[in-house]
């Protein structure tokens, strides 16, 4: 009776702490569901740079709001091509799938998707805008606050 108490107690805390580090992404939900790259991330050609060099993107406020939010989580994981190949997660397809189909226990799974497009947007650009257009950022982010809003209601109805 006590291992289920603690098991129970245990799984109260983590829930938790994954809900206080999604709650400030859960504020960009709304923007994220709407959301479009065209809106997100426009490339910078004034003064006639695109004849004399290559343009360079440039990010909305709300998008660059959002990623800040992501990086100070605490969900960022340097790892993530570990998932993706323990998963042999292929294509955004493939990722869709996964989040979608994605429990509690696959919690490091979520995290590794969206540190695949939060942390390698960082020096790959089209990352950024890939996790807007093909809406990985809204649906793992969703999926991270239905989880934790299931089993908050669980865990605090028994």
């Amino acid at each position: 009776m006590g291992n289920q108490a603690d098991s129970s107690e245990y799984l109260r805390a983590l829930m938790q702490d994954y809900k206080m580090k999604i709650k400030p992404l859960t504020a960009y939900l709304p923007w994220l569901q709407q959301a479009t790259e065209k809106a997100c991330v426009s490339n910078y050609s004034d003064r006639g740079i695109a004849d004399n060099s290559i343009s360079f993107p440039v990010y909305s406020s709300d998008f660059l709001n959002f990623i800040k939010a992501c990086s100070v989580s605490g969900l960022m994981d340097r790892n993530y091509p570990y998932v993706y190949s323990r998963k042999a997660i292929k294509n955004h397809d493939e990722e869709r799938r996964v989040i979608i189909g994605a429990s509690w226990k696959e919690w490091d799974v979520l995290c590794g998707i969206l540190s695949k497009y939060v942390l390698g947007g960082r020096t790959k650009s089209s990352l950024w805008a890939e996790g807007i257009s093909e809406q990985i950022f809204y649906l793992t982010v969703s999926k991270m606050q239905e989880i934790t809003d299931f089993w908050d209601g669980n865990v605090n109805n028994k």
